[in-house]
């Protein structure tokens, strides 16, 4: 079969150029997270930074167990309803979700990385 488009996952352009904004423009916690994932330094795996799949953009993904990785700030207490129907969305789609409140990841980013490597070497 023949690839006719660049597309990832039936993302847009406008998706796309907003995934590359945000990897120049990360919270402090999403930055804090990325040196710890980026360059394989987790047990060897390859962690994409603001990935698009579709309508969504991932903060961290993981293509090889397909786990994503959403760091969350004040605002999603707010959208808790938004998320958990995103989280659903993706479910379905066959990936692993893993959510952390920024303040988890600036204060305990051991205990943010077991849990991810726990995640990922679930079969």
């Amino acid at each position: 079969m023949h690839k006719t488009t660049n597309r990832i996952r039936g993302t847009t352009p406008e998706i796309e150029l907003a995934a590359r904004q945000l990897r120049n423009h990360l919270t402090p916690a999403e930055s804090y997270l990325w040196q710890a994932l980026k360059n394989r330094q987790l047990i060897g795996l390859r962690f994409r930074c603001q990935h698009p799949i579709g309508r969504f953009i991932l903060d961290f993904y993981c293509p090889s167990c397909k786990l994503a990785i959403e760091v969350d700030g004040e605002i999603h207490s707010e959208q808790v309803e938004r998320d958990t129907a995103r989280t659903e969305q993706l479910e379905a789609y066959g990936y692993r979700v893993l959510r952390f409140s920024n303040e988890e990841v600036l204060s305990d980013l051991n205990r943010v990385l077991e849990t991810i490597k726990e995640a990922a070497l679930l079969p």
